[in-house]
Parts: C-alpha cells; structure tokens; sequence
C-alpha cells in the first residue's frame, strides 16, 4: 500500500514539476504568434515533403503537450491550422486534445482520487450526486466556453465517478466548435496580432449560450414534468 502510495506522489509531483517549470521557464515564447507567423512557410515545406509522417509526430507532441497541461494549448492549435489546413487540423486537434485530456483525467484519478473522496466524503458525495445527474450538461458547458482552464476541467473530473467513455464523447463534441475556430484562425495567422483577436467578448458568450442551452432544457422539461 505504501508503495502505491509513493508511486501516486512521485507522479503527481513530477506533473505538477512539469507544469511549474513551463511557467518558470516560459514556454509561451517557445510557440507564439510571431513564431508561426515566422517559421510558417519553412515548416510548412518541411511537411509537405513527408506529410504522413509529420502529422503523426504532431499528433502525439500534442497529445502530451495536453496531458501535461503545458500552457501553449492556443498556439499549438492555431500551428495545426497553420501547416495542416483547416480538415486535417480539425481531425488532429479534435482527437488529440481529447485523448489527451482523458489522459490527465486518468492522472488524477489514480492519483488523487481516493485521497480526496476519503477526505471530503460528505462534499464528494453530492458532487457525484450532482455529476451523474448532470455531469454531461455541465461537462459539454465547460468544454465550449473556452475561458475556462483546459488542465482544471480535466484534472477536477477525474476527482468524480464520472465515466471515461462519457467524458472523451463529451469532450470530443464540445470542444468541435472552437477547434474549428482556431484551426481556421491559424490559416489566417498572417492577418492575426494577438489572440483577443480571436477570443472575443461575443464569440465566448455565443458558445457559452450554445453550452447551457441544452441543461436549460432539461431543467424546465423536470420543472413541468413534476
């Protein structure tokens, strides 16, 4: 037991070393605006002659770069749209923002779970409660309103009962629309100096709509079906 128990803290401290050392070292300048706008056409040549391989080797840089809640989440998007185009961007970043958030998710579970539901019962509890009845609604809420941490959402479900298959479902569809977004933002990086370019006041209150909408729903449906 207590060699789980170490192995749950190793972990758990290397993820957040990892994190705290991307902030230190500001990996923000590794993958900006001015880098894509820069390095655009060279990387572009450079998967244009092995275009298969490249995507692959993105794929997965942006499966762990998710994992790790590394904080270059709207750049590396806007990269995929960049060299890849708008379709395949949308078909890398879809799928590969999922798996890795459902990868963070299964960290704090393993990790963390147990320790939190045996040291907050009472609050867990209803939390689950509330998850299983409405978990989906406000999973699909937060996954497209893109104020929201990204790392947060993941690592927080992962503390709940919620179900994995519904938790990558969810969070494929949800996050669809501002992928979309982005990926095309970063075909158009030429014309674009800064990000609250993209991220307007409007756009993120139109998705958020689009994300409550459906608990909305649901709540009047009980409300007169009692």
């Amino acid at each position: 037991m207590t060699k789980f128990f170490n192995l749950k803290s190793i972990i758990l401290f290397l993820f957040f070393f990892i994190i705290a050392a991307s902030f230190i070292f500001d990996l923000n300048n590794a993958v900006s605006f001015e880098m894509i706008k820069e390095k655009r056409q060279d990387l572009q040549n450079l998967v244009d002659a092995n275009y298969i391989l490249y995507f692959v080797i993105f794929f997965i840089i942006y499966v762990v770069v998710t994992a790790l809640a590394l904080p270059i989440a709207v750049f590396k998007t806007l990269l995929a749209g960049a060299i890849f185009g708008f379709w395949n961007g949308i078909i890398l970043v879809s799928f590969a923002s999922s798996i890795g958030a459902c990868l963070c998710f299964l960290l704090a579970r393993y990790t963390m779970r147990d320790y939190v539901q045996n040291k907050m019962e009472k609050y867990i509890d209803k939390i689950n409660q509330g998850i299983q009845e409405d978990g989906v609604f406000y999973l699909f809420f937060l996954r497209l309103n893109p104020v929201f941490p990204f790392f947060v959402i993941n690592f927080v479900f992962g503390l709940t009962n919620f179900k994995v298959r519904d938790f990558f479902l969810i969070s494929q569809i949800g996050m669809i629309p501002a992928t979309a977004i982005f990926v095309n933002a970063g075909m158009q990086i030429a014309s674009i100096n800064d990000i609250s370019e993209i991220l307007t006041l409007k756009l993120i209150v139109s998705l958020s709509l689009i994300g409550i909408f459906p608990l909305i729903v649901k709540k009047i449906y009980q409300y007169f079906k009692k």
